[in-house]
């Protein structure tokens, strides 16, 4: 398994500690390939993607419009699953 975490360098300051996840670009369970994006999150105003690291069958674990901080974990990636082929 592999974690997605929120990356640190989204946030510009720290006048806000945390952001939201706005919304899964990929369904729980898809397989996606390195540097898919995942998810939109809103870091003090902004959106911003969260990419793939690496292939895998994703496993969110935060859901939409909820609180996330600098660091969270918000999903894992299966890695080498014999799941679904269905590449985002």
């Amino acid at each position: 398994m592999s974690d997605i975490r929120v990356p640190d360098d989204l946030w510009a300051t720290n006048m806000m500690p945390e952001g939201v996840l706005e919304r899964w670009l990929v369904p729980d369970g898809d397989s996606v390939r390195a540097g898919t994006p995942l998810a939109m999150v809103r870091i003090e105003g902004a959106l911003h993607e969260i990419i793939s690291p690496v292939a895998g069958l994703l496993r969110v674990s935060v859901g939409s419009g909820q609180m996330i901080e600098p660091g969270s974990v918000v999903a894992q990636l299966e890695l080498g699953s014999d799941g679904p082929r269905n590449f985002v």
